[in-house]
C-alpha cells in the first residue's frame, strides 16, 4: 500500500493518543489527589468510578470509550501493516503481536468507561485482573497460562524501562522546542510505566505460583503493594507524579508522533535534534 494510502490512520493514531493521555491523567490525578488528602491511590477502573460521580464525568468517559477504541483501532492496524516499520523478523513479530495485545487491553478499558456510563456504578468487584487469573486459573493448564502472561509482562515492563533508560522513545517523536522541554518528564513517565508494567507481571506470576488468582492485581494492587513499603506513602506519590508524566507522553505522542510509514517529508527525530545540540 502507497504511503499517500495510509494518511487516514494518523487521525485515529492522534485520537487513540489522547484518549490514553486522558486515562493516565484521571488516574494518576485522582490518585495523587486522595493521597495529598490522607486517602488511597486508587486503581484505573476505581478512579474511573469517581470521575462517573462528578459533574462532566460522563462526557468524559465517553471521551475516553472513544480515545480508547480508537487506541485499539491504532494498535491492529499499526501491526496489520507494519506502520511502525518494525519489520517481519522475530524481532518485529513479537513487537507486533505486542501492539495486537495492548490494543485489546485498552479496549477493554474503554468497554469499562462506557459500562460506566449506562449502568450502575458500585464497588467494581475487585481486580478485573484478578477476575480474569481466577477463571484462566480453572482451565486445564491454567496456572502456566497465567505464569506465562506474568512473565511476558514483566518482559514488556522491562522493555518499557529499557527505552527510558536508553532514550529510545526519542525516535518516535519530532524533535521540537515541546518535545526537548518535556524530555525529563516523558523519560520520567515512560520509566513509571515499566514500573507499574514490571510489577503487575510480578503479581501473575506470584499467582501461577501459588495456585491464588486472587495474589494477581493490577495497578491498584501495585498502588497497595506499594503503600506498605517504608516511606510507602511518599512512594505511591512519586509514581502518580510519574504517571503524570507518562500522561504527558502520551499527549506528546498525539501531537507529534512518528509514523514512518504514514508521516510525511522528512522529519527530525527528538534524539536526532539532541545529537545536533551535543556536536
Amino acid at each position: 500500500m502507497a504511503q499517500n494510502d495510509l494518511d487516514w490512520s494518523i487521525p485515529i493514531m492522534r485520537a487513540g493518543y489522547s484518549g490514553r493521555a486522558l486515562v493516565y491523567l484521571v488516574v494518576a490525578g485522582f490518585s495523587l489527589w486522595a493521597v495529598s488528602r490522607g486517602g488511597q491511590a486508587e486503581g484505573t477502573m476505581t478512579a474511573l468510578q469517581s470521575l462517573e460521580r462528578t459533574a462532566y464525568g460522563t462526557l468524559i468517559l465517553l471521551a475516553i470509550f472513544v480515545g480508547m477504541l480508537s487506541y485499539a483501532v491504532w494498535r491492529l492496524i499499526d501491526a496489520a501493516w507494519d506502520l511502525e516499520d518494525y519489520g517481519s523478523d522475530g524481532k518485529g513479530l513479537i513487537a507486533r503481536i505486542g501492539m495486537v495485545v495492548t490494543g485489546l487491553i485498552h479496549l477493554g478499558i474503554g468497554i469499562g468507561a462506557l459500562l460506566l456510563v449506562f449502568t450502575a456504578s458500585g464497588d467494581g468487584g475487585g481486580s478485573t485482573i484478578a477476575q480474569a487469573a481466577n477463571t484462566v486459573m480453572g482451565w486445564p493448564g491454567g496456572r502456566l497460562l497465567v505464569g506465562a502472561a506474568g512473565v511476558v509482562t514483566v518482559g514488556a515492563g522491562l522493555y518499557y524501562l529499557k527505552k527510558a533508560w536508553n532514550r529510545e522513545y526519542r525516535t518516535h517523536l519530532i524533535g521540537n522546542p515541546v518535545t526537548r522541554n518535556f524530555d525529563p518528564a516523558l523519560r520520567g513517565g515512560v520509566a513509571s510505566q515499566g514500573f507499574v508494567v514490571t510489577v503487575i507481571g510480578g503479581f501473575l506470576v506470584y499467582a501461577a505460583m501459588t495456585a491464588s488468582g486472587s495474589e494477581a492485581g493490577g495497578l491498584g494492587k501495585t498502588f497497595d503493594w506499594l503503600s506498605g513499603q517504608p516511606y510507602g506513602r511518599v512512594l505511591v506519590g512519586l509514581l502518580c507524579v510519574g504517571l503524570l508524566g507518562f500522561a504527558l507522553f502520551c499527549a506528546v505522542n498525539a501531537a507529534y508522533r512518528i509514523v514512518p510509514k504514514a508521516s510525511h517529508g522528512s522529519l527530525d527525530t527528538l534524539k536526532a535534534k539532541f545529537k545536533q545540540k551535543a556536536a
